[in-house]
């Protein structure tokens, strides 16, 4: 793993975390001591891949990114930035938008966050509430539950209330089993 450094037009491209302290040392604005150097050491030694900003003085700072890139300008190139064993070591995920278009007939729940309109009595206004709606149905996927759930409350609540996106946080569903 190497690691680039840049602060203001000073950047450099080393191979161990040694040559990035003596690159460090020779600024002189930077100031580096024993806590700076440890800083830097456990960064270089850890599993974190995200660049590491170190703040100087107020709106100033020096960056540290770790690369696979074995030149400056293979760097430059936005080469070896990650590898590609560390992205397939990483289990993949599927995106919240396969899992709701999966079919997958049988007996859903489904709960909806959305925000209804309701009539405040004492002043005659109305106002938005936040309502947490669950349901059971018989559907084929995520988004068929989401869509039986949404017609059913269209039928039920004023139409000025505020339904979510079935891909947001607001809407969650499961897969309870087979008819």
């Amino acid at each position: 793993m190497n690691l680039y450094l840049r602060y203001f037009d000073s950047e450099i491209l080393v191979h161990t975390v040694d040559e990035a302290i003596e690159f460090l040392s020779s600024i002189e604005e930077i100031g580096m001591d024993a806590n700076l150097e440890a800083d830097v050491r456990q960064y270089a030694n850890s599993d974190i891949y995200y660049p590491k900003r170190y703040k100087i003085r107020p709106r100033v700072y020096f960056i540290v990114i770790k690369t696979e890139a074995a030149t400056m300008e293979d760097f430059k190139n936005k080469k070896a930035v990650r590898t590609p064993a560390e992205r397939a070591e990483k289990p993949m995920v599927a995106p919240a938008l396969v899992k709701l278009n999966e079919q997958r007939p049988g007996w859903y729940e489904g709960i909806v966050d959305f925000k209804r309109v309701l009539l405040v009595p004492g002043t005659g206004k109305f106002e938005y509430r936040d309502t947490r709606f669950v349901a059971r149905c018989k559907a084929d996927s995520g988004m068929d539950c989401y869509n039986r759930i949404i017609d059913n409350l269209r039928e039920r609540v004023d139409p000025r209330s505020q339904f979510p996106s079935p891909k947001g946080k607001n809407f969650q569903f499961e897969y309870l089993g087979a008819f």
